[in-house]
């Protein structure tokens, strides 16, 4: 089945064509095969090392992308899913539950879109009601109880804008998660798979750790949303995308993100299976390091994380003694940080 091709991957497409066709001729000429394999790998190196903010929001977007309870099914075994809130209704645009990844037991909380309108439909496109932000509490607050780690796959256009959630609560819903994501006691774990747009995504977003794979985007609104109130169009989201700086590579330099999860030349729906290893190898890591910390410290430390972010220099100060203080303050978090570790903190550098 042919992958969906986006415009700016049209030469690809051309030259893989232009490759089975060669493959298929008898006799084979190998010097033409090996010539056009060759330019293709040139021209994907090319393409894809060089996308633009908008283009890695099209990739996370992308039709065949693996899906939230993909990742589950390939990567942990024994998934039991949890349904309901226990106030109003069982939300299917997340799913919940206990499984077990690599021997380890965890708490998840997988944000899933469908696969097709039919499955779309059902799982609202991703997009959580508030029972869906209470339902993952439920389950975080359980795995809690049970002393394990909790596991987030973060997949989600936003949070549902409809009336009835609105009335449902939906701010607040989002909002009590992450106050109360700062005060789980086990490990939490943060996995941008694809979008990770607004309020939607931070309404789970609140971890130890936050990874987010190559081609995915992590942002407080989506570049078509920021377009329709900075220039009154839609039309804009390319230009919205350069300026939110939501890419990975922009959200590890201002702190946002901690490691971005390589991702198959071509993206996660190319190759899915090395996706799932890479992601595999990437949590299994960080799970056996978080396991090391004792409750206090897993606290302070997850305070200190998002403390810091946000970091300013004044403009209108002396630029001496603005990049002193920023320089201070950053030495000062950075020490809380270690002081709140410990020495398994200070033997890790």
């Amino acid at each position: 089945m042919p992958v969906t091709a986006f415009d700016f991957e049209k030469p690809l497409t051309e030259l893989e064509q232009k490759l089975q066709e060669l493959e298929k001729q008898e006799p084979r000429d190998e010097a033409a095969v090996e010539a056009v394999r060759a330019e293709l790998e040139q021209k994907q190196q090319e393409i894809y090392s060089n996308l633009t903010p908008w283009q890695k929001v099209l990739m996370a977007r992308h039709s065949d992308r693996p899906h939230a309870l993909d990742y589950v099914q390939a990567l942990m075994t024994d998934f039991m899913e949890l349904s309901g809130d226990r106030a109003f209704a069982d939300d299917k645009a997340i799913a919940c539950g206990f499984a077990t990844f690599r021997g380890m037991p965890v708490a998840v909380c997988a944000q899933q879109k469908g696969k097709d309108t039919k499955e779309n439909l059902v799982r609202n496109w991703g997009m959580s009601n508030p029972e869906g932000y209470r339902k993952a509490m439920r389950v975080m607050r359980l795995a809690e109880k049970f002393k394990l780690p909790v596991v987030v796959f973060i997949d989600t256009p936003g949070a549902f804008p409809g009336i009835g959630a609105e009335e449902r609560g939906q701010a607040e819903a989002i909002a009590r998660n992450i106050r109360d994501m700062f005060t789980l006691t086990v490990p939490v774990i943060c996995i941008v798979i694809g979008e990770g747009a607004s309020g939607g995504a931070l309404g789970v977003g609140v971890g130890d750790v936050i990874l987010a794979l190559e081609n995915s985007w992590y942002c407080v609104i989506s570049p078509e949303g920021c377009a329709a109130i900075l220039w009154k169009d839609r039309a804009q989201a390319e230009r919205a995308a350069e300026q939110l700086k939501l890419t990975p590579k922009d959200l590890i330099e201002l702190g946002v993100i901690d490691e971005i999860v390589p991702e198959p030349i071509g993206g996660a729906h190319r190759n899915p299976g090395e996706t799932y290893r890479n992601v595999a190898s990437a949590l299994e890591a960080h799970l056996k390091r978080l396991s090391r910390f004792s409750e206090e410290q897993l606290l302070e430390m997850r305070y200190q994380k998002f403390r810091a972010m946000g970091r300013f220099v004044d403009t209108d100060a002396e630029p001496a003694v603005a990049e002193t203080e920023s320089a201070e303050e950053t030495a000062a978090q950075e020490s809380n940080v270690k002081e709140a570790a410990g020495v398994e903190v200070a033997s890790e550098g």
